[in-house]
């Protein structure tokens, strides 16, 4: 008979890479951050040592899960479209497990925000969930019973670079995506992308915006509607192809109010159901997801 296991989570960021311990109970007993040396070498040891002083204080030894802001190819198990690029094209995975001396399972870090919030977050127990992040950038990621959908290339739920449908006159040419591509949704609704739809191009942060929406500033109040108009019609689409039993959003712009009043209120425009119904769901987890997301990589039991 197989017993409850100890979880540790690493979330792997570009500035700081973060530990939490998952105890069987649910509780997190241990979580400490470092500054991520930005150099691959130093960077996995940063990792194992942060792994190896989580046991030693524990008395116990865990399972390891590692959330990163990229991928692992399928076909040649090195990292990419990491955007700390001194990781791209490293076996991160392979090199973390013979510094650690056992298996270590690497996911991308928005999948491991869908999981966290799929597992035991604000859509804990439903069968699928859509996770959604929106800040610097915007992703996705797709859980389905409980297990991460990777895809066959290691990118399902990438919403952020799929194109905004229903185009219209307000919706201008915004600048190429790093992707290479144009009209990527990215472009359109991430933090930055509704900084500049106030203040101009080149502004970055958006945090003032309902405020000064809710002091009776047209401007604010119209961008936000415009944003909330966008959410909408880009969530269209993966409730119409994959119609989720719930989306869960997180990221910077998580907080702002407009993406659970106004898109709920937009979406059945969009979407093609006689009673829509899908819940827009606010995070539970917050800046904890993805390191309690990583953490559960592994089941409780094994």
């Amino acid at each position: 008979m197989s017993t409850a296991r100890w979880r540790i989570g690493v979330d792997f960021g570009g500035t700081k890479i973060e530990i939490l311990v998952l105890a069987p109970d649910g509780s997190a007993p241990i979580r400490r951050r470092v500054a991520n040396p930005g150099s691959y070498a130093e960077a996995l040891q940063a990792v194992a040592g942060l792994v190896e002083g989580a046991e030693a204080e524990l008395g116990q030894t865990c399972s390891v899960g590692i959330g990163i802001p990229g991928a692992i190819s399928p076909s040649t198990r090195r990292v990419h479209n990491a955007n700390s690029v001194w990781m791209n094209d490293k076996p991160f995975a392979e090199d973390l497990s013979a510094l650690l001396a056992r298996p270590v399972r690497v996911e991308n870090d928005a999948n491991c925000f869908a999981l966290s919030e799929a597992s035991d977050g604000a859509a804990a127990g439903l069968p699928v969930v859509f996770g959604v992040i929106l800040g610097t950038g915007c992703g996705g990621a797709i859980v389905v019973n409980g297990n991460v959908l990777p895809g066959l290339h290691r990118i399902a739920g990438e919403w952020g670079h799929t194109p905004l449908p229903h185009l219209r006159a307000e919706d201008h040419r915004p600048p190429p995506c790093f992707c290479g591509q144009e009209f990527c949704l990215e472009r359109f609704i991430s933090g930055p992308a509704l900084a500049a739809d106030y203040y101009g191009p080149g502004a970055r942060d958006a945090s003032a915006l309902p405020v000064l929406a809710a002091a009776g500033d047209a401007t604010a109040q119209d961008v936000l509607a415009r944003h909330a108009d966008r959410v909408a019609r880009g969530l269209a689409v993966v409730i119409t192809l994959l119609d989720p039993d719930a989306i869960v959003i997180g990221g910077g712009l998580s907080n702002m109010e407009h993406l659970y009043t106004a898109v709920p209120r937009l979406l059945p425009r969009y979407v093609l159901a006689q009673a829509f119904r899908t819940p827009i769901l606010r995070n539970q987890h917050g800046d904890s997801s993805g390191v309690r997301g990583a953490a559960w990589l592994w089941p409780l039991h094994g």
